[in-house]
């Protein structure tokens, strides 16, 4: 049974409790207990409705109740999202890798595989990622590092219904979203990156060669393909001293 299932089993219609408002408190307590993580994408209204046995309209009045309490948002074309609790100024930017971004600046770097390895993904990441009951991810832990040491620590995990056999590949040499758009022919159109400042854990600080708590950046990011479906999502420690992130902005 998944999430929506046991939610439509909550729905008791004998209560005095309008049934959006059931269902709004289920929707809440996904969100508050880390089952829906922040831009997780729920499923379309017309799924939900059916899902759920009620009528638009009344689904309706359940998601705006949470859109007017900034649980959830709707992005025109793309659907419902859970929103983050913090606040993320959007900065539009072209989408690229690090490996991309050292080699357009003509800065040589290594990379040591950590861990690459299929795995049942945690609850947070099948969401984000909406992966299938039963599926499985590729967890691929890398370390870059430049001539002044560690610069970068990767934590990737990728659908592998999209891209079977991937664990295969020596990704000491070959680049994860090149391996996709080259062996698997997938059309990677988009991402949402967040980022915010962290201390080290012991392992982050192990694996950046830095003391433990020292600051550190960190980006989150989750990737589409150009049909909208989720592909990667990853976790991305940057080694403050070492490497800074700049944007280039223009004003409209």
């Amino acid at each position: 049974m998944d999430a929506t299932d046991a939610q439509a089993a909550d729905i008791h219609r004998e209560l005095p409790v309008p049934i959006h408002a059931q269902i709004s408190d289920g929707f809440r307590s996904r969100i508050a207990s880390g089952e829906w993580p922040a831009h997780y994408r729920l499923k379309s209204e017309p799924e939900l409705a059916t899902e759920l046995g009620v009528s638009r309209g009344t689904l309706r009045r359940a998601l705006t109740t949470l859109i007017d309490e900034g649980l959830l948002r709707q992005v025109r074309g793309r659907g419902t999202f859970v929103t983050s609790t913090t606040i993320e100024p959007a900065i539009a930017q072209k989408l690229s890798t690090l490996s991309e971004d050292f080699a357009n600046q003509g800065v040589v770097t290594t990379t040591r595989v950590v861990a690459c390895e299929l795995i049942d993904p945690p609850r947070p990441v099948a969401a984000l990622l909406e992966v299938p009951p039963g599926g499985t991810v590729l967890r691929l832990v890398r370390v870059r590092a430049a001539d002044s040491g560690p610069v970068a620590l990767l934590f990737n995990y990728v659908r592998t219904d999209f891209a079977p056999g991937i664990e295969q590949t020596d990704f000491e040499t070959a680049s994860l979203f090149g391996t996709l758009e080259g062996r698997y022919a997938l059309r990677i159109s988009s991402a949402r990156r967040t980022f915010s400042a962290e201390a080290a854990t012991p392992e982050v600080a192990e694996l950046l060669d830095l003391p433990e708590g020292s600051p550190v950046q960190y980006l989150e990011q989750v990737t589409y393909l150009s049909d909208e479906r989720p592909v990667e999502y990853s976790d991305v420690w940057i080694h403050s001293g070492r490497l800074r992130v700049t944007s280039l902005l223009s004003r409209r």
